[in-house]
């Protein structure tokens, strides 16, 4: 099978397309064919080698999601043909991932390709369309309504950040797009925000362990300051739904937004979140799909060839919308 693995040398990192005997697959009772994965931020820090992503061992295949059909269920429930769609679980950072022509999974990490999504519309969304709407649920789990006021969305040109952005003005909220990148401006218009704010906006620290309430709600990608800022400025039982730490892990915050406003800090991952709440996320993402609700999410396709370029442009954010990796290519 051809794959891009990732060699560690004493100089970082070396991503090679190369024939891999499929022997060398790790354990697990489903074989998969592959045919599409995508790129993440994520990713794009394993195979640049500019993050501590990887806990495998090396060589290793990087990719932390895939879609593709069963070839083998291995005594599951997974029968032959089924087509499906596999992101977390540890997926390219402990075990292989989806940058390979075939994978093995666990038969209970894998979940059923809704009718009338294709494989390469699942990568379109991937990991971070699904992130995106498990925000979007969390939000609304929480009460958030469309009439509440502005949700604010961070890092709203990116892989996240577009689709909650197309999400969540397809379902009648007023979303404000924070970005610090002013060429995507008409972009985050086209996706449905309502208004564009520019990151420094968020990215200094409140003056104030609380300043004037701004947003009903809120996704946030980036972390850090920007996340410490939405908190100070988020109304009274509102919601943020972190997702990300593009923008850094450490939070400064006090407790004043949570005690004296009853605002909520979801956490969202996407990693472990449990099977029924992946097929709800997914139903409703192919419903969006279905819709074209997402429709005006920038997506670029590239080859597995193209992963190694294409990982230092994410990392850097010179990336719009989503890059799905057509893995056949």
């Amino acid at each position: 099978m051809r794959a891009l693995r990732l060699h560690k040398t004493d100089d970082g990192i070396d991503p090679r397309l190369e024939d891999v005997p499929e022997g060398d697959l790790p354990e697990g009772e489903v074989l998969l064919d592959v045919t599409h994965s995508s790129l993440n931020y994520k990713d794009g820090l394993a195979v640049s080698g500019r993050g501590k992503i990887v806990r495998g061992a090396f060589p290793f295949v990087p990719g932390i999601d895939l879609a593709g059909t069963v070839v083998d269920g291995g005594g599951s429930d997974w029968a032959p043909g089924d087509r499906v769609v596999l992101t977390g679980w540890g997926t390219g950072e402990d075990r292989w991932g989806g940058y390979a022509e075939r994978a093995r999974a666990s038969a209970d990490h894998l979940v059923r390709l809704p009718d009338g999504l294709s494989a390469e519309d699942a990568m379109w969304i991937g990991t971070a369309g699904l992130t995106a709407m498990l925000s979007v649920l969390a939000l609304e789990d929480h009460g958030v309504d469309a009439g509440d006021g502005p949700v604010a969305v961070t890092g709203a040109s990116g892989g996240v950040g577009s689709t909650a952005t197309a999400l969540l003005a397809d379902a009648g909220y007023a979303v404000s797009a924070v970005t610090g990148t002013e060429s995507a401006h008409d972009y985050l218009r086209a996706l449905g925000a309502a208004d564009v704010v520019g990151r420094e906006a968020l990215a200094t620290p409140p003056e104030a362990p609380m300043g004037r309430g701004m947003w009903a709600g809120a996704v946030d990608s980036v972390g850090g300051t920007t996340l410490a800022s939405l908190l100070a400025t988020t109304k009274r039982h509102g919601c943020v739904a972190a997702c990300g730490l593009a923008g850094g892990a450490a939070l400064e915050t006090t407790v004043f937004p949570f005690i004296l406003r009853g605002v909520t800090l979801a956490g969202i991952d996407s990693n472990t979140a449990p099977p029924s709440l992946r097929d709800e996320a997914w139903a409703r993402l192919a419903d969006a799909v279905g819709r074209g609700a997402l429709g005006a999410v920038e997506r670029t396709v590239i080859s597995l060839g193209d992963v190694p370029a294409w990982a230092g442009r994410i990392v850097d954010g010179d990336t719009v919308g989503r890059v799905v990796v057509d893995v056949r290519a």
